[in-house]
């Protein structure tokens, strides 16, 4: 169940700078990331393995690394910043798209990776049976959006690390398209 708390706290800090080269969007912290205050903290969430192995990462970095990210070009954040919880137990008002898009049109990320169905649907505005992992053809404008499979232990049967590669090429393009 979410917890409340005050409106000023956030549970996990946005990682955030302009112009990065993608965002990582869930939807709130899981019970584990909340109580040592990571992203993806809980020893059976994919989050972090699935960077390194996709090739976005050059070395396994643990959850409480996450700072490093802006050196890579990563930022992260969540749509619910004040609780945290399964999604199915935290009220849909406390998801703050509006605070998301104000983010997003102020930094500039390149990519966005929202890192579930659900997170995708709330930025998208459609149902998550509508939503297939990977690009999103027709989303329009910038940034580029990306679903990925829930990295969450809960969501195992739903796994694959293939959107994560094809994130992972969809960067590696970019920057040599910046370059050449």
């Amino acid at each position: 169940m979410a917890r409340p708390v005050m409106k000023s706290d956030h549970i996990l800090p946005d990682r955030l700078a302009p112009n990065l080269r993608v965002w990582f969007v869930g939807t709130a912290a899981g019970p584990v990331s909340a109580a040592v205050g990571a992203y993806y903290a809980h020893p059976g969430n994919r989050f972090w393995r699935a960077l390194h192995e996709a090739g976005i990462t050059p070395r396994l970095l643990a959850p409480q690394e996450f700072p490093q990210l802006l050196d890579l070009g990563i930022g992260l954040t969540d749509f619910c910043k004040t609780g945290w919880g399964v999604d199915a137990n935290i009220a849909r008002e406390a998801f703050d798209v509006a605070g998301v898009r104000r983010k997003v049109s102020r930094l500039k990320p390149r990519t966005l990776a929202f890192t579930s169905k659900m997170a995708a649907s709330l930025w998208l505005g459609r149902s998550t049976g509508r939503i297939a992992t990977g690009r999103q053809q027709g989303a329009g404008g910038d940034p580029d959006v990306f679903v990925l499979p829930s990295p969450s232990g809960l969501a195992t049967s739903y796994w694959s690390i293939e959107p994560w590669r094809q994130l992972a090429q969809h960067l590696a393009d970019s920057v040599d398209s910046k370059v050449g």
